[in-house]
């Protein structure tokens, strides 16, 4: 078969492929009819992770995994905004990884908000100025953020999704390395460069900024300084990266949550997460306590962080991933236990794990 003949059968799949791609989109959109009516969430992390699933199971190749992931995210991002126009408010400006990770997780064909600060992210959902927040919860370097779960803490959002950033640091600046004397980057970010920083630029001062786009944007004004953000926020901002990869692991992943003011409904045994706060009465064996309902049923808790309560000197609260959802009857029998033992017990969320 010659070249023109092989072309000649790409162009008629791909006439096949639109014919059908469009078909998929117009039962999507009758779904979405039917959400409107019924007060139905628009996006539904668990049904699309069931698409994603059930897409893998019968591929034979040589598409692999991540590709197919790919290209129906865009698939899904279209027909989402022919049943909406999705708002999705995220931590700002334009090329922060927190910008990256929900572009990621929503696609092309969606409005995306900047925000000034992780707490406006949630202020903007909870307002319904956006439809869905997305916001980084911790890093496989530098552990948690604390600024979102101080304000899970406080807020009456759901997690309803998750997903994970492969993050790549460069060092950006208008000037050259040996003239660099301030380094401006998100704390977190800051944090999981310290020991090239402090090989390569023992000297220079550290500042903390709202975020790694910001930083460039400062950076930019001041040849002396220096940003640590992504080669995606140098290209957008016109400031040259002056050394790559600098984080100090090169298995450098951030894990970012997207929030929304419905919860998300279970995926299926097994493929779910429940994620949530505890506090303890100031006893011995109180954390054991915490625990025991869990291990005795042999639920597995991927995640235990402690942070201070903010209502009083030594008080702690504990949030805690845990897998499974929280509609699940092991998960309901352990909370229920928990209940007598524990001052306050609240679901942040449960989502596709």
């Amino acid at each position: 078969m010659d070249l023109n003949q092989l072309r000649g059968q790409i162009d008629a799949v791909d006439r096949e492929i639109i014919e059908r791609l469009n078909r998929r989109v117009n039962l999507a959109g009758e779904i979405g009819k039917i959400k409107h009516a019924t007060g139905g969430e628009i996006y539904v992390p668990a049904r699309e992770e069931q698409v994603i699933a059930k897409l893998t199971g019968v591929n034979g190749g040589p598409l692999d995994e991540h590709a197919i992931r790919t290209i129906y995210r865009e698939i899904f991002s279209a027909a989402r905004a022919l049943e909406k126009n999705l708002k999705i408010a995220y931590l700002g400006p334009e090329a922060t990884y927190t910008h990256q990770a929900a572009m990621k997780n929503f696609g092309s064909s969606t409005t995306y908000l900047p925000m000034a600060n992780i707490g406006d992210v949630f202020t903007s959902v909870e307002r319904r100025e956006a439809d869905y927040g997305v916001v980084p919860i911790e890093n496989s370097t530098e552990g948690a953020v604390h600024h979102t779960l101080d304000t899970l803490a406080e807020t009456d959002l759901k997690i309803i999704a998750q997903n994970y950033l492969e993050i790549d640091h460069c060092l950006i600046s208008a000037g050259p390395l040996e003239s660099v004397t301030r380094i401006l980057s998100k704390d977190n970010a800051l944090g999981q460069c310290r020991l090239w920083l402090g090989r390569m630029l023992p000297n220079a001062e550290w500042v903390p900024f709202s975020s790694t786009s910001a930083a460039v944007l400062e950076a930019k004004k001041h040849p002396g300084t220096a940003a640590i953000a992504s080669r995606v926020a140098s290209e957008l901002y016109g400031v040259p990266i002056i050394a790559e990869k600098i984080q100090d692991r090169r298995d450098n992943i951030t894990r970012f949550l997207i929030v929304g003011r419905q919860p998300s409904g279970p995926l299926g045994p097994g493929r779910d997460r429940s994620s949530y706060l505890f506090s303890l009465h100031d006893k011995p064996g109180a954390l054991m306590r915490m625990l025991e309902p869990f291990s005795k049923r042999s639920l597995n808790l991927t995640k235990i962080e402690s942070r201070p309560s903010r209502r009083k000197a030594w008080d702690y609260y504990f949030f805690v991933d845990v897998l499974g959802h929280h509609e699940d009857d092991a998960v309901k029998e352990a909370l229920s236990e928990l209940q007598g033992t524990c001052p306050i017990v609240k679901w942040l969320g449960s989502y596709p794990a």
